[in-house]
């Protein structure tokens, strides 16, 4: 064996998809039992969005750049980064920065944040197309997610915080079965969850 294929066999690395997906997945659905009543406050989501909803896509977006994946990266760094954001933004509202961070805090710049990720959002929706139908819908519902989000932090809405709630649900469920076909038809090398051919 050459030191050239040699080199290249060492540096190979898995496909970090089912990783990314996982930390989507998981993230999203505790964070849709507040939003929908089933649990209360978000201190509990905190570490969850750290840790699974942030590290384990940045993880995965950190070989996915490896994979020259540019959906992948892009999409899991970003969506990474956000829930970290989100969470210093919940410790800041808790005061865990200090009253002179807590009393100054503007929700709306949280709106606005969410209102840029929404149209990066609706970018990353249009690269499904050439993906399959299961992540375009996905992307769909992450779409619909960060603007009802968006629409709840400026009205204060709970019919917006509910619409929210159930995109939530519905991404993390798609996240999971996403996650299960990746990983399942790499693993056997066939078709056992079928996610549909690209719409162009």
């Amino acid at each position: 064996m050459s030191q050239e294929n040699v080199f290249t066999v060492k540096n190979q690395v898995a496909d970090p998809t089912t990783l990314g997906l996982f930390g989507l997945a998981l993230v999203t659905l505790v964070a849709a039992s507040n939003k929908l009543g089933l649990t209360s406050d978000v201190s509990g989501i905190i570490p969850w969005a750290i840790l699974i909803g942030g590290i384990a896509q940045l993880i995965a977006s950190i070989f996915d750049f490896k994979h020259n994946n540019l959906f992948g990266a892009t999409a899991f760094s970003a969506y990474g980064l956000f829930w970290i954001a989100v969470s210093f933004t919940w410790m800041i509202k808790f005061g865990l920065f200090g009253e002179p961070m807590k009393e100054a805090l503007d929700m709306g710049q949280f709106g606005f944040a969410l209102l840029g990720f929404f149209i990066f959002s609706l970018f990353m929706t249009v690269s499904t197309l050439k993906m399959n139908p299961v992540m375009l819908i996905l992307m769909l519902f992450i779409d619909l997610l960060l603007f009802a989000l968006m629409m709840y932090t400026f009205t204060h809405s709970h019919t917006w915080g509910f619409v929210a709630g159930i995109a939530e649900a519905a991404t993390s469920l798609l996240s999971f079965y996403m996650m299960g076909a990746k990983y399942l038809n790499t693993f056997f090398g066939k078709t056992i969850i079928p996610v549909g051919k690209p719409l162009i």
